[in-house]
């Protein structure tokens, strides 16, 4: 799953093989064969791989490679894919996006509406941060 992810996350940021492994010290052989699977990166090189890529490692090994799809030219911009609403209003957050916005059991979550453009959900702890500050005059 390694290699394939890695062709795709290094094609999303329009890296050449030969780009990628200048950046992490390697040949551009060793990015062929990591991404055609015929070796593996150790741990300290899928680390650095993931740092360039800008991505966890977790989800640079083992992320579904449909899960990696980007928006290009749009960083930090994410699609985690559908969810349903259950009988009494509640969704399920997708697990890459817990763990993307480090949403954690118990976390409380402001949400907002614009009837033109949907639902938002945002951090309470960042809303009360900003109330606090508008409160005290920045």
């Amino acid at each position: 799953m390694i290699g394939k992810n890695l062709q795709k996350l290094r094609r999303q940021k329009k890296l050449t093989q030969e780009a990628l492994a200048e950046k992490i010290g390697v040949a551009r052989q060793t990015i062929a064969k990591w991404e055609t699977a015929e070796s593996t990166p150790d741990l300290d090189m899928a680390g650095r791989l993931a740092a360039v890529l800008n991505v966890a490692l977790d989800d640079l090994v083992n992320a579904p490679s449909e899960e990696l799809d980007g928006m290009p030219g749009m960083s930090g911009k994410h699609m985690f894919g559908m969810v349903t609403v259950g009988d009494k209003g509640q969704i399920v957050i997708p697990v890459r996006a817990r763990r993307v916005f480090n949403i954690n059991p118990g976390d409380q979550l402001l949400v907002l509406g614009d009837e033109n453009r949907g639902l938002a959900l945002m951090d309470s702890r960042f809303f009360m941060a900003f109330a606090e500050g508008m409160k005290n005059g920045f």
